[in-house]
């Protein structure tokens, strides 16, 4: 899926909308203000998401996660799109942000535009994950960051990264062989 005019993007904060207008002018976007996201935010969000569909694209790091799941759990539906740490770093490399990051990232970001379904549910389970050492083993995690950062699917902990494979209909061959081209 991808990014239309008619969607609504959930971002993080100002600075976050002023870069997605400069690539989409015509963007529609909701600011959360920080990782709270209050009462009457989400409301508005719902509202919204009777209409338009919602993409949740925050920043990758855990104020971003934060936003994100409790946005998802209000909005179950909302499509998600997510941008790589290395991609949203600031030029005195003190930051993490949408807003840090260049166009064509942003472009990228905005292309692949995931959505849950139900046949994408339960794809993969946690024992897959052991199976694969990307769960229970010393070098698990910077595999699962590995596997995610090709994905551009944020850098998860082992449950999320686990939803995110599920969400974007990853199976264990597809992520055998994503391993194979690691390893």
């Amino acid at each position: 899926m991808t990014f239309n005019d008619e969607d609504i993007i959930v971002v993080e904060g100002l600075h976050d909308e002023i870069k997605i207008k400069e690539v989409y002018p015509n963007a529609k976007c909701v600011i959360t203000n920080g990782s709270s996201v209050d009462k009457k935010t989400l409301e508005y969000i719902k509202k919204l998401s009777l209409n338009h569909n919602i993409i949740v694209f925050t920043d990758p790091d855990y104020p971003g996660e934060r936003i994100r799941n409790i946005v998802l759990n209000e909005i179950p539906n909302a499509k998600q799109a997510f941008i790589r740490k290395k991609d949203a770093i600031s030029s005195n490399k003190r930051k993490v942000g949408v807003e840090h990051a260049c166009k064509d990232v942003i472009i990228e970001s905005l292309k692949k535009v995931y959505k849950y379904n139900n046949e994408n549910k339960n794809n993969l389970n946690m024992n897959d994950l052991f199976d694969l050492k990307l769960i229970g083993d010393e070098n698990s995690s910077n595999l699962r960051s590995e596997i995610s950062n090709i994905l551009n699917i944020g850098n998860p902990n082992a449950k999320t990264f686990l939803k995110r494979l599920n969400l974007i209909g990853i199976n264990k061959k597809e992520l055998e062989d994503i391993l194979c081209k690691i390893k």
